[in-house]
């Protein structure tokens, strides 16, 4: 079955934040690749643009060497990487001043009738006043859009002046706040793998399912973001945004329809469906972390607090822990166990479905109690969806029961390019097709609930837990799941539960 795109029509994309980490690294390197498969048309333009003065032949050879550190070698076909760096144009340009939006304007009123969209790789605090200025300096039409990347604020407060202030300028359904998440294959085939298989639907809710456990870990630590992460942290940084999204997809009802409205509506439910954790829960399901000097892939890194721009005595998290309840008739009784830091020992996102075990194990384990089945729905890397279930092993001299997956490999199955997140989302907006993205109310939703934790975490007084670099986070958080007669589910030890 084929779900047909819209045609692209001809579009010019402004990068805010073009020369920055996030540009080079993939939203150019995405844009490459839909050039590459012919995806955008002929007169569309890439403007990038950035505080610093820079010509557009340096613009131009920036993006090449990006492009060579950061696409496969295989994919950089010469008159494709010719016909894309051709795109390129650079406006030296003042987020919070006049200076460079006249020569803006100039360049894109060449062409008004294109699409136009302007991408903001920038700090959330220069959002408002960019919106702003492409409102004094006219560069709107009825089909410009603003993509807003996340974090949307640092909290309640600042994520609803954000909104207010680029919602004065844009309309809802014109504004597109991007969880690259939402792109990515794996997540997107949540969707397919519930509602287009009625295998799932009918156990997909309490009477059939033990528990839900969503990580994202990385072995990465701040790098050189110290002076960002350490006013922001884990739960800021990822569980606020990102598995926040995970948790909505994998608890949402059934949509009417794909139609982005729909879609978002059920997202929603779910936010608000959130049981609040309390100041008196907060040492019961919830675990903070910090990282101290420990080995990552057999060499030493050093302790949070060392490293660079990182304030003396911060009690930021690097590590975050949640027990979270959805109240609601499909959920009622189920844990979400949510799981997030940095300096862990791989780098990991996955969502893991336990079922309940059978009622009554009539097999010969050597245990007390038979593993149950799982869902094991691995989002990167090496992206698949395995269902492990018991099975007989070959051959004679008794019943010899062992765990086998089915697995759907995407590498695999599919032998061609999978794409990155940014690939799909960057031409859902050309398209302004919005239902990966995420709406004011969900942002704002998410903000609320999170920020009652952040609020029980500072009048608690209490210091993140240290957890050696390398390890899976604070010994607290194996006791988070381990006091509810659970653990942590690690797929490299086999289909055996890890701590």
């Amino acid at each position: 079955m084929n779900f047909s795109q819209p045609i692209i029509e001809p579009f010019d994309y402004v990068v805010f934040g073009g020369t920055g980490d996030l540009a080079r690294r993939k939203l150019l390197p995405a844009l490459y690749r839909r050039d590459l498969d012919g995806q955008l048309p002929e007169t569309s333009r890439i403007i990038g643009s950035a505080r610093g003065e820079m010509t557009r032949k340096a613009f131009q050879t920036l993006v090449h060497k990006s492009l060579e550190e950061f696409v496969e070698k295989e994919a950089l076909n010469q008159q494709a990487v010719k016909r894309f760096l051709d795109r390129l144009h650079f406006i030296s340009c003042d987020a919070t001043a006049a200076r460079g939006w006249a020569d803006l304007g100039k360049l894109l009123h060449q062409e008004p009738r294109k699409i136009r969209v302007f991408y903001l790789a920038t700090s959330p605090e220069l959002y408002g006043a960019i919106a702003d200025n492409i409102h004094a300096h006219k560069l709107q039409t009825p089909e410009t859009r603003i993509v807003l990347e996340k974090p949307i604020g640092h909290d309640l407060a600042s994520a609803q002046d954000i909104n207010d202030r680029v919602g004065a300028v844009f309309e809802e359904r014109n504004i597109f706040r991007i969880d690259h998440y939402l792109g990515k294959e794996t997540v997107q085939n949540l969707l397919v793998l519930r509602f287009a298989n009625s295998l799932f639907e009918p156990v997909w809710q309490h009477n059939a399912i033990d528990h839900v456990q969503i990580t994202v870990s990385e072995t990465v630590g701040v790098e050189e973001r110290g002076g960002y992460y350490d006013h922001t942290g884990a739960l800021r940084d990822m569980i606020q945004n990102h598995l926040m999204q995970l948790l909505c997809l994998v608890a949402m009802e059934p949509p009417a329809t794909l139609d982005r409205e729909a879609v978002r509506d059920e997202k929603i439910k779910v936010l608000k469906s959130l049981a609040p954790i309390t100041q008196d829960e907060i040492s019961t399901k919830t675990v903070r972390g910090q990282y101290r000097a420990g080995a990552i892939k057999g060499g030493p890194v050093k302790a949070y607090a060392e490293e660079k721009d990182i304030a003396h005595g911060s009690i930021t998290e690097t590590f975050a822990a949640l027990k979270v309840e959805v109240r609601n008739w499909r959920w009622a009784g189920v844990p979400f166990y949510l799981r997030s830091g940095k300096r862990l020992p791989e780098k990991v996102s996955e969502i893991v479905i336990q079922f309940r075990p059978v009622p009554y194990w009539i097999f010969p384990t050597g245990s007390d109690e038979a593993m149950p089945n799982r869902l094991v729905i691995r989002v990167q890397p090496n992206e698949h969806i395995r269902l492990h279930l018991w099975t007989k092993e070959p051959g004679p001299g008794g019943l010899r029961l062992r765990t086998a997956p089915l697995n759907l490999s995407f590498a695999e199955t599919f032998k061609n390019h999978l794409p990155d997140a940014y690939e799909r989302l960057l031409m859902d907006v050309v398209r302004g097709n919005a239902t990966l993205f995420m709406r004011r109310d969900e942002v704002e939703a998410a903000w609320q609930w999170t920020e009652s934790i952040l609020d029980a975490w500072k009048n608690s007084g209490e210091r993140p837990k240290l957890y050696t670099a390398g390890t899976w986070g604070p010994s607290e958080a194996v006791a988070l799941i381990v006091r509810d007669g659970r653990t942590w589910f690690d797929e490299q030890a086999g289909d055996v539960p890890g701590t």
